[in-house]
């Protein structure tokens, strides 16, 4: 008896290069847009001269997600640049939801909890930091 109807099972080669492409992906996607960003703030403020005479502290823009968003909303460079940066650090985290997934189509437990415990540890990290 045989079956005519296949059904296409998903690998762990298919897995590692699915992961491997949100990793190539994601690191291109943010280096374009703080190359998009760094172009639009030599724009903006290439011709002038820097005020390195007093510290002027970090915005808002820098320090929140919401921050960021706003500032892209008035078109700001350096919030185009910051972008960049979350999007570079957010990939690794993707990544690690991705292997969380293979895992789980595995069905194999223990690396399942491992993953789970990783990424609560980041997630954790990322935004439950102390606030001083």
């Amino acid at each position: 008896m045989t079956n005519n109807k296949e059904t296409k099972r998903v690998t762990d080669y298919d897995m590692q290069q699915l992961i491997g492409q949100v990793l190539r992906y994601g690191v291109l996607i943010s280096g374009v847009v703080a190359i998009i960003g760094g172009i639009w703030y030599l724009f903006q403020q290439g011709s002038g001269l820097p005020d390195y005479s007093t510290f002027h502290g970090e915005g808002e823009g820098y320090t929140s997600l919401t921050g960021i968003i706003n500032g892209l909303g008035q078109g700001s460079a350096k919030e185009i640049i910051q972008l960049g940066v979350v999007i570079l650090i957010a990939t690794p985290i993707i990544r690690i939801v991705f292997s969380l997934v293979a895992f789980g189509l595995e069905k194999d437990k223990l690396y399942v909890l491992i993953t789970l415990i990783v990424l609560s540890i980041i997630l954790f990290s990322t935004f439950g930091g102390l606030s001083i």
